[in-house]
């Protein structure tokens, strides 16, 4: 796997390529100390993923994502530092097609720390998720178990599934839906478990509705989003309430977008839309065939207005979209669907 790297700072270039050379498989492609010039490297050689930091001189992390996904798209990992600090700039990142982020390891005077290795740990982490997103592998499904409580109250639901892309385009999609949009909706989209408060909290301050993680247990509720929380999947039990499992274990991406669809598809009793936003490999494009095949409505979101033409277009590959819509008329569309 051929790994760039883009950042500024001679240590920290340093200190990545240390990190690669200690893992099997991965190639140093080319090294760019700003986004100008990470733009036009990539523009002649596009590499199989970038380690893209953030604050640079010339031009930043955030506006290289987006011209290098306009112009040469490949996977992007941001690799700052303080990760907490820049939540605003890695959602913004995100929002052009970077797929997660991690705080940048760090030398002493020793070596890395206690704590730098863990982030050296996070970090060939993420990057093999990126290598088997791109090389199109995925687990199976296992069969679905069930968790005790009452009856969702709610009968409109729907269901939503995001990856690259994924923080604007849901951003736009939910300042389009009316404030008194009577469906709950539950969402899935993939992040790192320690980003998904502070995206739920973001995605608040741009929507007409309130938006927090689902907790083990919660029933959908009408007129708010719940997303997964954590690294496990989210699934809907047969009462219709939503719980979390390890299982199965064999998906790259956790939480997986096709373990909460097939999951609605087995037991939402209800009315439900399935939705599969921008982002790249597969997931979600079984789950969203599955509730088309149990009579639902399913949406993908179109090439032209994707971030990252991955997801939907394997869900308009083997017909598990019954419409495929630009996403500009999908807040349009559900408000149809449950007037």
């Amino acid at each position: 796997m051929r790994v760039a790297i883009v950042n500024d700072s001679p240590l920290a270039q340093e200190v990545l390529r240390r990190v690669l050379l200690t893992a099997p498989g991965y190639q140093l492609a080319w090294q760019a100390v700003n986004g100008a010039e990470a733009v036009k490297r990539c523009a002649d050689d596009v590499p199989d993923v970038i380690l893209m930091d953030l604050l640079m001189p010339v031009m930043d992390g955030v506006e290289a994502t987006r011209q290098i996904m306009a112009n040469s798209p490949c996977a992007i990992l941001i690799v700052t530092s303080d990760v907490d600090r820049h939540m605003s700039r890695v959602f913004s990142a995100m929002g052009y097609g970077a797929l997660d982020a991690v705080n940048t390891p760090m030398l002493n005077g020793s070596g890395l720390s206690s704590a730098d290795q863990l982030e050296s740990t996070a970090l060939l982490r993420k990057i093999h998720n990126i290598r088997w997103l791109t090389a199109g592998n995925g687990g199976k499904d296992s069969k679905l178990t069930n968790s005790q409580g009452e009856p969702a109250q709610v009968t409109q639901l729907v269901a939503l599934g995001a990856s690259a892309g994924g923080p604007a385009a849901l951003a736009e999609l939910l300042q389009r839906l009316p404030s008194d949009f009577p469906a709950a909706l539950v969402l899935v989209q993939h992040v790192d478990e320690v980003f998904a408060a502070g995206m739920a909290e973001w995605l608040t301050s741009q929507s007409n509705m309130p938006v927090r993680l689902a907790r083990e247990g919660d029933s959908p509720v009408a007129g708010q989003l719940l997303m997964a929380g954590t690294s496990d999947h989210l699934r809907l039990s047969t009462e219709g309430r939503l719980y979390y499992t390890a299982e199965p274990m064999s998906h790259v991406y956790r939480p997986s977008i096709d373990v909460f669809f097939t999951s609605v598809a087995q037991y939402w009793s209800g009315n439900a839309v399935g939705v599969l936003l921008t982002g790249m490999g597969r997931d979600g494009a079984q789950g969203l065939k599955a509730m088309r095949n149990r009579g639902f409505i399913t949406l993908a979101q179109d090439e032209a207005s994707s971030a990252v033409y991955g997801m939907p277009k394997a869900a308009a590959a083997i017909d598990a979209a019954s419409e495929i819509l630009p996403l500009q008329r999908m807040a349009e569309r559900l408000s149809a669907v449950f007037s």
